[in-house]
């Protein structure tokens, strides 16, 4: 499987903005990994990518003869893995549900695959996640922690707890990678793997359950207060309480609040004291906004929180309410709860409402935000934020 290419399903894309907006689905964290580099470590190969075409100049596809097209929803298993090695040139295959998981094909491809460009399907009926909405990123999280840890730990050592300061419940459970640095925290793995990334950083006074992943360069403050089930993304700052909840990466919650059942995209930034609620008081299912009917729509869960896409930053004190959707480069303020659903671009909030982001300073704040991590902030970059103000203005 030389040249695996992950698609992006249009449905199940247009499904998880505004976290697509600027990446393709595989491009997700779930777990400790991406999906896409939960492919890269089963097949020791980078696939490439067939995304939107502004997104195609940072996520290309590699174009050889022979073309073995999965869909970038997917999380690999080794059945899966062992299907696809089994699948002809022409031959696709499908879940029961009809959705193509993946296509082996010579022809060539500019569109996301349908399983109408197969010459014959097989259906695989095996267990698989699949990341169809913006609920399943936190739901799936603590489960494919447990997968990750396992792919990403087998056959090695941790590197040991020195801390004399530290304590650990099922240290058995517990992978620390080299340059990771703890002091006089509580690490309680007995309910889930733990898994500390390069150079981390765990603070004094800091709590946490597993399933917990802290990804490298990553850093939890003093007194963090980190619950199961959540991922936080690489050179991510965090403190306060965060619970099952997924930083995709490169973000800050650096002070106190409440964190839960929620997603938190790249080079976002939740000032002091930002909260949000994840369960209604009267238990009903939480609506989240969708982009593909532009309305609130029921989950169908009692608990889901904040979904917030890449380069949005909230002031200090921001109340955002259960199942809030905001959008990317977003700047946001002001007293009280927030709007349900923030659109990409905008600036205020609370009483005094919202108003455009100006495009310019929108991305003049990107390039600092981004720069002052030492990472370039490139054309390739600005256009795709120019490309995605156009298009929030075309679907407002």
């Amino acid at each position: 499987m030389h040249n695996l290419i992950l698609f992006d399903d249009p449905t199940i894309r247009t499904a998880l903005l505004p976290f697509t907006f600027t990446r393709p689905v595989s491009e997700i964290r779930v777990g400790i990994c991406t999906i896409t580099e939960k492919w890269a470590a089963r097949l020791q190969n980078r696939p490439s990518f067939l995304t939107e075409g502004y997104l195609q100049r940072k996520y290309p596809m590699r174009t050889d003869a022979e073309r073995f097209f999965v869909n970038g929803a997917v999380c690999p298993t080794k059945a899966l893995i062992d299907a696809l090695n089994g699948l002809n040139v022409g031959q696709g295959l499908v879940n029961p549900d009809g959705l193509l998981l993946a296509l082996r094909t010579e022809k060539p491809l500019t569109g996301a695959p349908t399983a109408q460009d197969a010459e014959t399907l097989a259906v695989f009926a095996e267990p698989l996640t699949i990341i169809q909405s913006l609920p399943d990123i936190f739901v799936q999280n603590g489960e494919q922690i447990r997968a990750d840890f396992d792919l990403l730990t087998a056959g090695r050592i941790s590197q040991p707890i020195t801390d004399p300061h530290t304590r650990c419940y099922a240290p058995e459970n517990i992978f620390v990678e080299e340059g990771a640095v703890i002091r006089a925290a509580v690490l309680n793995a007995e309910n889930g793997p733990i898994y500390i990334g390069r150079n981390a950083v765990i603070q004094e006074g800091t709590v946490m359950l597993g399933p917990f992943a802290l990804c490298d360069h990553a850093t939890v403050n003093w007194g963090g207060k980190m619950r199961s089930n959540t991922t936080i993304g690489p050179y991510t700052k965090v403190g306060g309480e965060v619970s099952n909840s997924v930083f995709f990466g490169y973000s800050n919650k650096g002070h106190d609040g409440f964190l839960g059942n929620s997603v938190i995209g790249e080079w976002c930034n939740l000032g002091a004291n930002t909260n949000n609620s994840n369960l209604k008081n009267d238990y009903t299912n939480v609506q989240l906004y969708s982009y593909a009917t532009h309305r609130l729509e029921n989950t169908g869960r009692l608990f889901c929180g904040l979904m917030m896409g890449d380069y949005t930053k909230a002031g200090i004190n921001t109340m955002f309410n259960t199942g809030t959707v905001v959008g990317v480069n977003v700047n946001v303020f002001g007293a009280g709860f927030q709007p349900k659903h923030i659109p990409s671009f905008s600036w205020g909030g609370g009483a005094e409402g919202f108003t455009d982001y100006r495009l310019e300073k929108a991305i003049q704040v990107a390039r600092e935000t981004v720069s002052r991590r030492g990472v370039a902030f490139d054309e390739v970059a600005v256009n795709i934020l120019r490309d995605v103000y156009r298009f929030s203005k075309e679907i407002q």
